[in-house]
């Protein structure tokens, strides 16, 4: 039988601060506006455990996430720990992801109305903004197909993913993933903040301003995520702004952390 109650004394100091950062991501869902009732999910893989998980309790809305009540899933699909059930879509994407790259310890699914505008376009994500031309190198797309708790479907995520950090599903949504919470956040704020600019200057119907390739490879250059080479630098701008979301968090309301 699962773990029905999960306090910071019940697990290890590291998977307890991964629950509150987590929590805390949560939290940051609500308050840019990336919801979508209770469905979507975001995902961590516990520390010393490769085969398994933290991700919401399906039920819940996005406001009332916590570290306790976050639930630890296998890759198998058993509930490990926690009250609730999960959803099977999220178990289906979230345990390909992690399954199919062992370097990536975060993933994060969202529906926003910008996203999933994007990922019915067939140009994809174009060259527009700082924004895309940052992390365009580090997006994928996937062919929206079979429902995603289907097994071929879920193969075939992991296969496309391949050795991107972020993921354009068509007519669908978007999916970052991350070593750090630090990183995937970062990733799909950068990416939705690109597909708000992409619909918004194709919406006005003015002539479109590419850079050039020069341009938009010196963007690419002096991004972090998925640079191993620079993953555990200190004071990265990656990990100074997740710190000062958490300050925000912790200023407006602590109970993530509960």
């Amino acid at each position: 039988m699962p773990e029905s109650i999960v306090t910071a004394g019940s697990v290890s100091e590291a998977e307890w601060a991964l629950r509150q950062e987590l929590a805390a991501c949560y939290r940051l869902f609500v308050k840019y506006g990336w919801t979508d009732l209770i469905f979507t999910h975001l995902s961590a893989r516990v520390p010393g455990c490769s085969d398994q998980y933290l991700i919401n309790p399906f039920g819940l809305l996005f406001g009332e996430i916590t570290a306790s009540n976050l639930i630890k899933v296998d890759f198998a699909g058993n509930v490990v720990s926690g009250d609730y059930p999960y959803n099977d879509a999220g178990h289906a994407i979230h345990s390909a992801v992690l399954r199919s790259r062992p370097d990536i310890n975060v993933a994060l699914h969202s529906h926003t109305r910008a996203g999933t505008a994007v990922s019915c376009m067939q140009c994809g994500l174009l060259p527009l903004s700082q924004q895309a031309n940052e992390i365009g190198n580090l997006v994928c797309y996937h062919r929206y197909d079979l429902a995603t708790d289907n097994e071929q479907e879920c193969k075939n995520l992991g296969e496309d993913l391949a050795d991107k950090w972020a993921m354009i599903m068509h007519n669908h949504g978007l999916l970052a993933a991350g070593r750090t919470m630090a990183e995937a956040f970062y990733l799909l704020y950068t990416l939705e903040s690109a597909c708000k600019i992409q619909v918004d200057v194709m919406a006005s119907g003015a002539e479109q301003i590419i850079p050039d390739k020069k341009a938009i490879a010196s963007v690419e250059k002096s991004g972090l995520v998925g640079k191993a080479e620079k993953a555990h630098t200190p004071d990265n701008y990656l990990d100074r702004n997740w710190q000062a979301l958490i300050r925000m968090l912790d200023r407006e309301d602590p109970s993530y952390r509960e």
